[in-house]
């Protein structure tokens, strides 16, 4: 019997990158979660322990922080775009980089009604996120860019309805014309290969599409999230040219009209318990018909179907 090593990659998780802007009196502040992990012919580290070709994880780490500083974080593609060369220049025997970075928000204090110029409070769950992927094992060396953004809670208190589904002997759902509609939003979407070279304004692009999808959410008549989730699909493509593909992962936040009737109460539709478990999953993703190849884009991109 014999052995053969497959598919592997290593790096740095979860480095804790938070650069703060003191140009001015008026600072800003990006706070990022960094992983890298290098992709290639590192063989000879695994099978008999030869560390030649390795770079090590702790260099990663300082090269992240390091960067940090040289090259600054205007947005969290172009950083990782940058990091993830650097990491390849260095070592010749990685064929492909890839850097996952997550950004937490932070909004300025209100004093007196304006942002304070150095006094934050760090927003919700909501957090930005990226991963580029850098292959120059080809012909010609290649780029994706996934961005996306996760923990993003939406809900409508109307304008949501579940009827019509299959029933067998073991369906006690009642089917509804008005039901609460929430979800805790993941969503990903791959960039067409010329937006790592063409001048992308990632930041903008990133308002954009998550304003995109925040108002199809808000005013498309829902009968299942599946069909919200196809419209907020369908409204970035059409939106946005350089986007090739987008996928959701949703867990539905599921609100169950409480039973007041024993205490002699009405409850038309006001009243609810918030059910954190278990959950119906939905999960999709809206492509262009005939869409460019995605590549190693979505490798190791946990989440989806």
């Amino acid at each position: 019997m014999s052995f053969v090593l497959g598919p592997n990659q290593y790096g740095k998780a979860e480095n804790r990158v938070v650069r703060v802007y003191r140009d001015t009196a008026r600072h800003e502040i990006r706070d990022l979660n960094v992983s890298t992990a290098l992709r290639g012919d590192f063989r000879d580290a695994h099978v008999t322990g030869d560390q030649a070709k390795i770079l090590p994880t702790d260099t990663q780490k300082n090269t992240s922080f390091a960067f940090a500083k040289e090259h600054g974080v205007t947005s969290p593609e172009d950083y990782a775009l940058t990091l993830g060369a650097r990491f390849l220049d260095v070592t010749p025997a990685a064929s492909a980089s890839r850097i996952e970075v997550e950004e937490y928000a932070w909004d300025r204090i209100e004093v007196g009604g304006t942002g304070h110029d150095h006094a934050f409070v760090k927003r919700g769950g909501e957090v930005r996120t990226t991963v580029v992927t850098q292959d120059r094992s080809g012909e010609s060396p290649q780029a994706w860019v996934v961005s996306g953004v996760k923990g993003l809670v939406v809900l409508k208190s109307t304008g949501s309805e579940f009827k019509g589904y299959l029933k067998d002997e073991y369906t006690t759902l009642k089917e509804t014309d008005d039901r609460i509609l929430a979800t805790s939003l993941v969503a990903r979407w791959r960039y067409e290969a010329s937006a790592a070279t063409d001048g992308t304004d990632w930041n903008k692009s990133f308002d954009d599409i998550r304003q995109v999808m925040l108002e199809t959410f808000a005013t498309t008549y829902s009968r299942a999230l599946q069909e919200s989730l196809y419209a907020m699909g369908s409204a970035v493509l059409e939106a946005h040219p350089e986007v090739a593909e987008i996928k959701f992962s949703a867990p539905n936040k599921h609100h169950f009209l409480v039973d007041l009737s024993p205490f002699g109460l009405d409850n038309p539709g006001e009243v609810f318990v918030a059910a954190d478990r278990p959950y119906g999953l939905i999960e999709a993703s809206v492509q262009r018909e005939n869409g460019s190849d995605p590549g190693d884009a979505w490798l190791t991109v946990p989440g989806f179907c």
